[in-house]
């Protein structure tokens, strides 16, 4: 049968959640506790790469298995041998030819910034921290020029190999919870280090370093990484995979 597993983890000692031979990876430990768990040697799919240090709190991985354990219960055998910066939140039988990336119709990412002039320690692998006051108005609206279906080369690091740069972006904006900075985008799909590089153009603007219609212009100048640099990965969070309603 295959499986979609819905993770939660924390990025902060992975390089990043595709696999790698010599380094620790989120995928990586998922298949090592496959492997104790159902005696399998078994190939996982992600629905989108993230970054060393980036988090999750709802990466969406597939498999097929010969298991018989049901998918709860594959959950729970599944977290006795994860460590403990990664956990199966929940498990579901899906459709053969289920593909979490191909399949997906949007990505909700949330970014985390510590806005006090004082530093914390219990946020300090998770929110970026920034002592400088920020104008959240100004940067949502700047956040209105991103909205809608756009060439998204310039807030793009690098390509790897990617020819189609257009992007749906449905959502962009902050808000604003005591000391914290939150800045939240929906997509249909996002390009690599997509959400840091528009974050540091953002915190530009936030910042009095650029003004909105500068911001604007990066649409226009579609060079890669014309927008950075970008936000360090330490405050980013994939959300929440979005799916039909018919693949559960």
């Amino acid at each position: 049968m295959k499986i979609m597993a819905i993770l939660e983890y924390d990025g902060s000692r992975y390089h990043g959640s595709q696999i790698q031979q010599t380094v620790p990876t989120v995928q990586g430990e998922l298949e090592s506790a496959l492997n104790s768990v159902t005696g399998e040697k078994v190939r996982t799919a992600f629905a989108g790469r993230t970054d060393q240090g980036v988090h999750a709190k709802g990466q969406v991985a597939a498999f097929c298995t010969g298991s018989s354990l049901q998918p709860e219960v594959l959950a729970r055998a599944l977290n006795h041998y994860l460590p403990d910066d990664i956990v199966v939140k929940k498990a579901y039988v899906v459709n053969d030819d289920f593909d979490p990336r191909r399949d997906a119709i949007s990505r909700e990412y949330r970014y985390y910034i510590w806005n006090n002039e004082a530093p914390s320690p219990f946020s300090r692998s998770s929110a970026y921290h920034i002592p400088a006051s920020i104008d959240v108005e100004m940067m949502n609206k700047a956040c209105r020029h991103i909205v809608g279906t756009h060439d998204f080369i310039s807030f793009a690091g690098s390509l790897y190999g990617l020819k189609n740069t257009v992007r749906t972006v449905y959502s962009a904006d902050f808000s604003k919870t005591g000391a914290f900075v939150i800045f939240n985008m929906i997509a249909n799909a996002f390009l690599p280090h997509q959400v840091r590089h528009t974050l540091g153009a953002l915190l530009k603007v936030g910042t009095g370093k650029l003004s909105i219609d500068d911001f604007s212009r990066f649409l226009q100048v579609k060079e890669t990484g014309a927008a950075g640099p970008a936000a360090p990965p330490h405050g980013l969070y994939l959300m929440k995979v979005n799916y039909p309603g018919d693949v559960q």
